[in-house]
């Protein structure tokens, strides 16, 4: 692609492919997208998925192209082990995963669902082992080594899942997933900022010393407590990360996990990695997922929101009315349709402009002079003011029955 930031779906910023931007990429071939909407997901407060409701969000999961799915922990309950169970044995095309602490035991139970990798987590740093866990760090290292070879025996594909990595001293961290690596095992190994508390130019640094030191493939899980999980998780795999944990639409406890949307339409129309999620599958499984969750989005929340295309401001209305037809990307960095989002709709509102009532009168089927556009304006900010809020059709119309004097222009 000549100017990949340019296509007929959406147009980014040319700054990001200029060499200099570019040249110490290192993205890993065939990167992967590890959803956790099941699990971590879940875990956000008052989020409750039932065992059928998991198996559709499964397969909607699967249907977009997701592919590894992190079904759940089935030590925690029958019912997650027998949604998991049911997941693992639909045949989906995604990679079915369980999460395990690091209890030998916990094996069993995962082995059992019939999935093909187990993702076993302990804490890396010495504080939360201590405090949180009341653990001593010998019997943390035991039962990681314990557990990951258990893993290995019943033939799951293990991923040591450090909680906490980005608040212990680096070699400190270094010394003990390489212990772990030697003494247990592990096919990778998750770097977990379980707090949301890094940066993008601290992860982009330490990543490629991990894999360096391990000689095994690193994937990232990142937390949105400072908003910058999305930006940490690109840095991880501009860095040679291979698997990004993500979740639907930022799901998860607190500030939420990383959007998977965010992650996939950023790789792609930013940086020219089609990681193969299909898109246009955003908006119809995220508004799927939220909906079983009970969870409501900022409608103008990226990729997804309700009102993401609804354009109020007169000067956008203008942009809209002279573009749409021929340069639709003037006015939106992506092509609505690219994620399934519903089509740029010029509405009502206090900032309208004469654009705004151009439009509308249009939509309606009438003419106006410009001294009635003006009139028309003025009461439609009037009216959006009163109501704190959008105007419908019915209340357009009824402003240029009122302001016309009569329903003769609306015939």
């Amino acid at each position: 692609m000549s100017e990949p930031w340019k296509t007929d779906s959406w147009y980014t910023s040319l700054w990001n492919h200029l060499p200099d931007a570019r040249k110490n990429t290192k993205f890993q071939k065939n990167l992967k997208i590890h959803d956790v909407t099941l699990r971590d997901g879940e875990q956000q407060t008052a989020v409750v998925f039932r065992r059928e409701e998991k198996v559709a969000i499964a397969r909607k999961l699967d249907a977009m192209g997701i592919h590894r799915i992190e079904a759940g922990m089935p030590a925690v309950s029958e019912q997650d082990k027998a949604a998991i169970s049911d997941i693992a044995a639909l045949g989906l095309n995604a990679e079915i995963f369980a999460f395990s602490r690091c209890i030998p035991d916990e094996i069993k139970v995962v082995k059992n669902t019939g999935v093909k990798g187990v993702v076993v987590e302990i804490p890396a740093s010495d504080h939360m082992i201590k405090y949180a866990y009341g653990w001593s760090f010998d019997r943390a290292m035991k039962s990681s080594i314990e557990t990951t070879l258990a893993a290995k025996e019943a033939g799951l594909y293990t991923v040591f899942f450090t909680i906490d990595a980005t608040r212990t001293e680096l070699n400190r961290f270094l010394d003990i997933v390489s212990q772990v690596a030697t003494e247990g095992h592990m096919d990778a190994l998750t770097i977990a900022d379980t707090m949301g508390v890094v940066t993008p130019e601290a992860i982009y640094a330490v990543v490629p010393k991990v894999i360096d030191r391990l000689k095994k493939p690193v994937e990232i899980h990142c937390h949105q407590d400072f908003g910058l999980g999305v930006a940490n998780t690109l840095a991880a795999l501009q860095a040679g990360a291979s698997v990004a944990h993500t979740t639907i639409t930022g799901l998860g406890e607190r500030a939420g996990n990383v959007p998977m949307e965010d992650v996939v339409l950023s790789l792609l129309c930013l940086h020219d990695v089609n990681v193969g999620i299909k898109t246009e599958k955003f908006v119809e499984t995220s508004k799927f997922v939220m909906d079983l969750a009970k969870v409501q989005q900022p409608p103008n929340r990226p990729i997804v929101g309700d009102k993401l295309y609804e354009v109020e401001s007169g000067i956008i209305a203008g942009w809209v009315r002279l573009c749409r037809a021929e340069h639709p990307l003037e006015y939106v960095p992506f092509k609505p349709e690219l994620v399934g989002q519903k089509p740029v709709n010029i509405v009502l509102g206090k900032n309208s402009g004469p654009p705004s009532i151009e439009e509308w009168a249009e939509k309606t089927g009438i003419k106006i002079t410009d001294e009635e556009r003006m009139a028309l304006l003025l009461a439609v900010k009037a009216k959006s003011f009163e109501k704190k809020d959008l105007l419908t059709a019915e209340e357009f119309k009824e402003i240029v029955s009122r302001v016309l004097k009569g329903n003769a222009a609306l015939a």
